[in-house]
């Protein structure tokens, strides 16, 4: 059998193309649909998978172009896009004659299901409605974008809303504020982008070639093979830990506080329990104040106290008799404090400590992404207070932090 593929995109084709090879099946490829009938001219093709959204000519375009050719009409066509999400993307689909309509990404068993039982000899292909003309599937198509851009038009002009609600915000504000929270917002709007762009399509290829890894070790277990799996795994876990630490810097930016009175005695027990579920091999002194409380956001403060708390159990991991402490300094306002005998770090760095992605240690011997005290800077200073640390290179690390005196019980 041989499929070509038709995607604007050389990673999706390079990738369609290793599952297809995956199981025995030869492809071709083209980068839209001008270049794919100019290979159909040129030599035959089983079965068509094709994305939507190309230059020169769309999916929608060349799949009628197809179907009104009498050589061929008979192709087997699955269209494999992420372009649109609305719900008659897919019958536009099918009216211009596709046979099936997969939405990406999709695991490689679906696609090859599909065109398993689309190349099927003895499959009845079920009867057409009668051929939309194409002025019809041409409006169709129109309104499919326009409703696209309709939907861009107002996201963009909600961002508008917030950023001049942000600005009135930023006005009443003082000076020494403003700056910050100019910051804050540059890179919130970073992580938008990157999120939804950068980040969505290497998880993608991660998640795809890792599947083709897996075949290829199923039965053998050779060199190459671990090292492939090897760097994969840890790709998928570093871009994961990234990407959640990025999703908590957007909430402790952004999210609405709603105060209310909180045990940080308790909160620091349970995390600290969770840690200790998730490494029963390690055995660490806890010792946590009773009683204590504030009144701030629990949500926040539970995010703060969980990356203060995890550097601790982090950077204590190889001190012998690791011992982490939660209290407070009986101070107006009251200073709240996390303290471990672990790595500790060089104050001359200290000035840079709580910015983003900001990393102490070499990755190789204590792991991490440099959000996580960014973080806690950020929902300390949401809460009215400031944060501070003290630490010797191996003689553990301590972290002072205050919430407003209104906060503070």
């Amino acid at each position: 059998m041989r499929v070509l593929v038709v995607d604007d995109m050389e990673i999706n084709r390079k990738l369609l193309a290793a599952t297809l090879r995956a199981e025995g099946i030869e492809s071709v490829e083209a980068g839209d649909g001008v270049e794919a009938l100019a290979v159909l001219e040129r030599q035959k093709a089983d079965a068509i998978i094709s994305d939507i959204l190309m230059p020169r000519m769309d999916g929608y375009r060349f799949c009628r172009e197809v179907r009104g050719n009498e050589e061929l009409a008979g192709i087997p066509f699955i269209f494999y896009t992420s372009t649109y999400t609305s719900p008659g993307d897919e019958t536009l689909a099918l009216n211009c004659g596709g046979d099936r309509y997969i939405k990406k990404p999709a695991r490689a068993e679906a696609i090859l299901a599909a065109l398993r039982e689309v190349c099927d000899p003895g499959r009845e292909r079920p009867k057409a409605k009668a051929p939309a003309g194409e002025a019809l599937v041409m409006r169709e198509y129109n309104e499919a974008l326009v409703r696209k851009l309709e939907e861009r038009k107002d996201k963009l002009e909600r961002a508008r809303a917030e950023v001049a609600l942000a600005n009135e915000a930023l006005e009443r504000r003082v000076r020494a504020r403003t700056e910050e929270l100019v910051v804050a917002n540059e890179e919130l709007d970073a992580f938008n982008r990157s999120v939804a762009h950068d980040l969505s399509s290497p998880l993608t290829t991660i998640d795809g070639f890792s599947h083709l890894l897996l075949d290829e070790c199923r039965g053998k277990v050779s060199e190459s093979a671990m090292n492939y799996l090897k760097f994969i795994r840890d790709a998928v876990r570093q871009m994961n830990e990234l990407t959640g630490d990025l999703l908590r810097l957007a909430r402790a930016g952004r999210a609405e506080i709603s105060p209310k009175e909180v045990n940080l005695s308790a909160l620091a027990a349970a995390i600290l329990d969770d840690l200790r579920a998730a490494h029963p091999e390690r055995r660490v002194e806890f010792v946590c104040a009773p009683g204590v409380k504030a009144v701030g956001d629990v949500g926040l403060l539970r995010i703060a106290l969980e990356n203060l708390l995890n550097n601790a159990w982090k950077y204590t991991g190889r001190t012998a008799r690791a011992r982490i402490e939660f209290g407070v300094k009986a101070e107006t306002p009251p200073v709240y404090f996390v303290r471990d005998n672990g790595a500790g770090f060089d104050m001359k760095a200290a000035e840079k400590l709580f910015t983003t992605f900001c990393r102490l240690h070499e990755s190789d011997d204590f792991p991490g992404t440099g959000i996580g005290l960014s973080t806690v800077h950020r929902i300390v200073v949401r809460h009215g207070g400031g944060i501070r640390a003290e630490s010797s290179p191996n003689e553990g690390a301590a972290f002072f932090f205050t919430l407003a005196p209104a906060q503070a019980v």
